[in-house]
């Protein structure tokens, strides 16, 4: 038997247990943790025992000022980056000049200063970065993929794609560090990274000309004494006027949540359950982008935080044709239920429509999962024993840059007015 790949963990938040489940229940036999790496004790602890109820021992903890050490005394393959995303870029880099490989939760990093620093290491060490693109796994997405591929309609030249956030999953990017744009440079490049990426995916191109508006048109306090609220609250936790709120986060309802953010709270007094009508908030929830591509195509993109639903519609029209995706997903809070229900398809349809034809209904594989059955996929892509992809669907640093530079981009766009060329971003 093949000795097992020994990785170490950097941020053991709410979305860190999506790998070190997996690497310590399902992908044992491949895979082996070595360390947790976090400035919060308390959350290393949920996360020990945590791999301890799926079978596996507690491994060795590490404070960030320890990085380096932990790297030389456990002696990782590869350093998994789950931290909050600003900080994604000093992991990045300084596990590579260790000499290890790296997989880096999306987004790949905030900004393009950032950026060309991982593109640069990258070029300096020759290690290797895999982005988590979940979605490209996904059967419906894989389809879409598969039918631009082969022609179904022709030479793609407009795609208009509309993702909608809904009053759960959309609300609680206000509640928690993601509200800073500092921090994930805002939906534009947090979320979105995923939408731009499977379009660069399905298009096989890249983004080269990009404009953009967005504002903050809900959430925030201003936005809600317009509409006339009078009661205010900063957290939920300890707070009567959060009681009855539909927007308000109980962190002591959800074993979990408890664990990981009230619990944890002495630690560095990090708040997971703020306000989404507080102040501070400097990020949009309503997007609106335009993006040319490197192969011709444009784009009208946009992207609300507090629908009704949640899922995204997408059409693509060619030379050929036109093919129209809508997807509905399950409703969700980070960390508060079942992995399985991020993202999940609930509804799912592909309808193609080829010139002087009648229009059919594509049929899509099913697949259990979360991120529409992408997740289970992935995961094995990462920790198990990886099967021939016709589809090329894991991202590379190169992936995981262009996904992200669309949203930079959109932001600049968003601060300046003006259009943005890709290319002038980073060197790539």
């Amino acid at each position: 038997m093949a000795a097992r790949k020994r990785y170490a963990q950097v941020g053991t938040g709410g979305r860190a247990s999506f790998f070190y489940e997996a690497i310590a229940g399902d992908f044992r036999q491949t895979s082996e943790l070595v360390a947790f790496c976090d400035m919060n004790p308390t959350r290393m602890a949920v996360a020990n025992r945590t791999i301890e109820r799926l079978g596996a021992k507690p491994v060795p903890t590490f404070a960030p000022d320890r990085f380096d050490e932990m790297v030389r005394t456990t002696k990782p393959d590869t350093v998994i980056v789950t931290s909050i995303d600003r900080t994604h870029h000093r992991y990045i880099v300084r596990a590579m000049e260790l000499g290890c490989d790296v997989i880096s939760e999306k987004p790949m990093t905030v900004d393009e200063a950032k950026c060309q620093e991982i593109l640069d290491a990258i070029a300096r060490t020759g290690r290797k970065l895999r982005v988590t693109f979940n979605y490209r796994y996904s059967p419906h997405a894989t389809k879409v993929r598969e039918l631009i591929r082969d022609g179904a309609i022709g030479t793609v030249n407009q795609v208009h794609f509309e993702w909608v956030l809904d009053t759960s999953h959309g609300a609680d990017y206000f509640r928690r560090w993601h509200r800073d744009k500092r921090n994930s440079g805002g939906l534009l490049v947090h979320k979105a990274t995923h939408h731009f990426d499977l379009v660069n995916f399905w298009l096989a191109s890249r983004p080269k000309t990009v404009f953009a508006f967005g504002d903050l048109m809900f959430y925030g306090r201003e936005n809600a004494e317009r509409r006339g609220v009078t009661r205010f609250y900063s957290r939920v936790h300890g707070s009567p006027q959060a009681e009855g709120d539909p927007f308000a986060l109980h962190l002591e309802q959800s074993d979990a949540l408890k664990a990981l953010y009230l619990d944890a709270e002495k630690d560095d007094g990090y708040l997971r359950d703020q306000s989404v009508f507080g102040d501070g908030i400097s990020i949009e929830d309503t997007m609106a982008v335009l993006v040319r591509y490197a192969s011709g195509a444009m784009m009208s993109y946009s992207l609300v935080a507090y629908a009704p639903w949640e899922g995204f519609r997408v059409c693509f029209t060619g030379t050929k044709g036109r093919l129209e995706v809508e997807i509905v997903e399950s409703s969700y809070v980070s960390a508060a239920g079942k992995k399985s229900m991020e993202g999940a398809a609930r509804e799912r349809r592909i309808t193609l429509r080829p010139m002087f034809e009648p229009p059919r209904d594509v049929d899509i594989p099913v697949a259990e999962g979360g991120h529409g059955g992408g997740d289970p996929v992935l995961l094995n892509d990462l920790f198990g024993r990886p099967v021939p992809d016709p589809f090329n669907r894991a991202a590379s640093h190169v992936d995981g840059a262009w996904s992200i530079l669309t949203g930079i981009a959109a932001n600049r766009s968003i601060r300046t007015g003006l259009p943005v060329d890709v290319d002038s971003l980073v060197k790539l």
